[in-house]
């Protein structure tokens, strides 16, 4: 396999909890984590009302990933905090969150990474299942594309092109693991452009928007954080990011190649949409070594002994 799989299922050692703002309300918001027993997934308790982490329960793209009834109780921008947990692979969670919308915090996915250090993360004795993709799935809309293509380990390549010479076109590859993901990813942090600030607003979004938690590009067409960029092509690593934490809605890791031209969170769950309902284009495996050492052999696991949050 191209990566080292992870043979059983983890959770949290401890509680954690996050508070901060709402890029898009602007209003504070607090989360804890909650450790999870094998097989409860990743779930979201809002307003007294539960949300699994899976596609069918996304209810808005726009701008940002929304589980629950965009008009009613929901839970928005999930993406950061979901990529986090699919790059250090934590598979069981119960998130309560105090709000409708998680954090922004600085705009990346570091600080919950720092959280779930500070938690730490125990291996539970409960067979991790992955989703293993069997064959290429596409989908396009305009000149955007998603794709998923069999691959032996867990894989992005994300490009991006956007006609402003601050970002242009950018492009990151490469197989997902935890350090990976700590060292190449997990800062990146979200952006967007001045001239579309006051549409935003008008429309209640990015009301928590501010230089602490985005990168801004101005009307110039320079960036106007005074820091600068935490990466050359930090736009691309943060769509990469993005990426990841809208297939973390896949219910469990999978194994194959993620690729995808000017995509976003429509087209992200579009895409996973496109994969799940072809049930020749997929398989549940899970490892068959019960000892270290042993080399990854996997083995397709029976529709029967799904986790009941899988598909």
């Amino acid at each position: 396999m191209g990566i080292d799989l992870q043979d059983f299922q983890t959770t949290l050692k401890s509680r954690a909890t996050l508070s901060g703002i709402g890029v898009h309300s602007g209003k504070p918001v607090s989360i804890h984590f909650l450790p999870a027993d094998a097989d409860t997934g990743v779930v979201f308790h809002v307003d007294g009302q539960e949300f699994r982490a899976i596609v069918s329960e996304v209810g808005a793209t726009d701008l940002c990933t929304l589980l629950g009834d965009p008009a009613g109780v929901h839970v928005a921008t999930i993406e950061h905090l979901m990529a986090a947990l699919f790059g250090l692979g934590i598979d069981n969670l119960v998130i309560e969150v105090e709000g409708a919308e998680i954090p922004i915090l600085d705009g990346s996915a570091a600080q919950f990474v720092e959280a779930i250090d500070q938690a730490g993360i125990e291996t539970l004795d409960v067979k991790r299942r992955y989703i293993r993709v069997l064959k290429p799935v596409r989908i396009e809309s305009g000149a955007s594309w998603a794709e998923f293509r069999p691959y032996g380990g867990t894989r992005f390549e994300v490009e991006i092109d956007f006609e402003s010479p601050a970002i242009g076109r950018q492009s990151f590859a490469s197989d997902i693991n935890d350090d990976i993901f700590r060292k190449e990813i997990s800062r990146a942090r979200t952006f967007g452009f001045m001239k579309d600030v006051e549409r935003l607003w008008a429309a209640g979004y990015a009301l928590g928007s501010s230089l602490e938690n985005s990168v801004v590009i101005g009307d110039d067409d320079h960036i106007i954080n005074m820091e600068g960029l935490r990466f050359s092509n930090e736009f691309v690593r943060h769509k990469t990011l993005d990426a990841m934490g809208d297939l973390a809605l896949a219910g469990a890791r999978f194994i194959g190649c993620f690729r995808s031209y000017r995509g976003g969170h429509r087209l992200n769950a579009s895409a996973l949409r496109r994969l799940l309902s072809d049930r020749s284009a997929f398989e549940i495996v899970e490892t068959s070594r019960r000892e270290r050492g042993r080399s990854a052999e996997l083995i397709a696991v029976s529709a029967a002994v799904h986790a009941p949050w899988m598909l």
